[in-house]
């Protein structure tokens, strides 16, 4: 046997079909710079001042919620999971924390909490959320995509409940300081995402913890049998995608100034949209985060370029659903020798 498996005829198989793999998943990872060129260079001819400094801050500013929450469903997906309530997370959180802030008189409850607590409650909100979430997925056993889909539409009533459809606007200066702080010249905002991939990054690579997450989306029972915890991982990963997308809910209020009752609302299918495109692969197990964030950028390049060539508003949405369909026929001729 031994003579068998190192003759050249038999070695010459096994030897050659690594390497191309290893190729293509470096090409899957940086396959979005051409894209991103190309698209720099077509808004540099339809606008002058697209490749302003202005304009390109503007772009990381408003990507920078975005990029929070495409993070937090990528972690998610990477374990074979879904998360449709991320988008109301987005909405209810700050909106929790602004109104336990916030005068009666201005829509708040009226507690009148100083405005480390309501930041505080932010994030506890958020947790709290993904915590009840990994319940009834991980320990019920329950659909994670109707789980969260269901938790989507109670998130959303009650937000339109709170704030009577109406927008709060009576916040503190802090509640606005990630989107409006400058450090070196970017936003605070954009600092903080970049720091939550490249700490995502570094475990995905180099931690075990990152490795059990691969591990679990690939293949949860034999994750188990290695001795990998995958139920308190899994349940974990939820309460860390509903924080972090309750921190891209209070950048969006610092972006945007206020929290009105759709704040998130359709969110969720651009969040997909730049985790497919970025090679998050939807059956989990599969993806990196620098995918990710150039799928972010990508997105996020697109609707500043159209918005600078006067296309009507409601034609992005069509656009972003090609984008995502093209992206799974790319990824699949592109996987196509793998999976085979």
């Amino acid at each position: 046997m031994k003579h068998d498996v190192s003759s050249p005829a038999m070695a010459g198989v096994p030897m050659q079909r690594p390497r191309p793999r290893i190729e293509l998943a470096r090409f899957r990872d940086l396959a979005l710079v051409p894209a991103l060129a190309l698209l720099l260079a077509i808004g540099a001819f339809v606008s002058p001042s697209f490749l302003t400094q202005a304009n390109l801050i503007s772009i990381l500013g408003a990507s920078a919620a975005l990029a929070l929450v495409v993070l937090a469903e990528s972690l998610i997906v990477l374990t074979g999971k879904f998360d449709l309530s991320l988008e109301s997370t987005v909405g209810i959180a700050p909106a929790v924390g602004a109104m336990l802030v916030m005068p009666a008189a201005s829509s708040g409850f009226g507690l009148e909490w100083p405005a480390a607590g309501g930041l505080a409650a932010i994030v506890v909100v958020g947790a709290l959320v993904g915590f009840v979430n990994g319940f009834l997925v991980v320990r019920l056993r329950l659909n994670a995509f109707i789980v969260t889909l269901a938790m989507l539409i109670v998130l959303r009533g009650m937000l339109v409940g709170a704030t009577k459809g109406g927008t709060l606007f009576d916040m503190p200066p802090s509640f606005f300081t990630l989107a409006t702080t400058l450090v070196l010249g970017l936003p605070l905002s954009v600092w903080l995402a970049a720091a939550a991939f490249a700490c995502a990054a570094f475990m995905l690579r180099y931690h075990r913890l990152g490795r059990a997450l691969y591990a679990i989306g690939g293949n949860p029972e034999a994750a188990r049998a290695a001795g990998i915890r995958v139920e308190r991982i899994t349940w974990g990963v939820f309460v860390l995608g509903s924080v972090l997308a309750s921190i891209g809910g209070l950048i969006v209020t610092g972006y945007v100034g206020a929290i009105n009752a759709n704040q998130g609302n359709g969110m969720i299918f651009t969040v997909f949209a730049a985790a497919v495109i970025g090679g998050i692969s939807l059956d989990g197990g599969k993806g990196t985060m620098l995918g990710a964030l150039s799928g972010v950028l990508l997105l996020g390049v697109v609707q500043n370029l159209l918005t600078l060539a006067q296309v009507p508003s409601f034609w992005i949405q069509a656009i972003y659903g090609a984008i995502i369909l093209g992206s799974l026929m790319v990824a699949r001729l592109a996987g196509g020798e793998a999976q085979n």
